[in-house]
């Protein structure tokens, strides 16, 4: 149980530094879909950079994981690139419309917008769905 408070920790942590970046803010959201402010447009395009930079740090000093595995990061198939357009204008279209992304949810929550348990009871149910028929779907 200790060795998981790491992770609670971390968890409260990042969700504070959510909250007050405003990166949950369902008007900054708004703003982003709407092309009105440059907010969260900045903090998504720094993110993805300090990706990048942190990615090939890893690869090119084989930097291992936390329990000293090897990290390897397997090529992606272009030939599936329908599927990608398609989740992904599913999960934008989702997040358009909920105001929020699904990893703030809970630190929405938290903050006292009670109405974020319907957006968390669904996704759980949406996950589960997706586990129990995901051996019918193409993959």
């Amino acid at each position: 149980m200790l060795s998981n408070l790491r992770y609670l920790v971390g968890g409260l942590y990042f969700g504070f530094i959510l909250v007050k970046s405003e990166v949950v803010s369902w008007f900054r959201i708004q703003e982003m879909f709407r092309f009105q402010d440059f907010h969260m447009f900045g903090i998504i395009g720094s993110a993805i950079i300090v990706g990048i930079i942190s990615i090939q740090i890893i690869k090119r000093m084989n930097i291992p994981d936390i329990e000293g595995n090897p990290i390897s990061i397997p090529p992606k198939d272009s030939s599936q690139w329908k599927r990608y357009i398609i989740g992904g204008s599913m999960f934008g279209l989702g997040w358009a419309l909920l105001g929020a992304c699904p990893g703030p949810i809970f630190a929405l929550l938290g903050t006292g917008l009670t109405i974020m348990i319907i957006p968390i009871v669904t996704a759980t149910f949406g996950t589960w769905l997706y586990g129990a028929v995901r051996h019918k779907l193409p993959h």
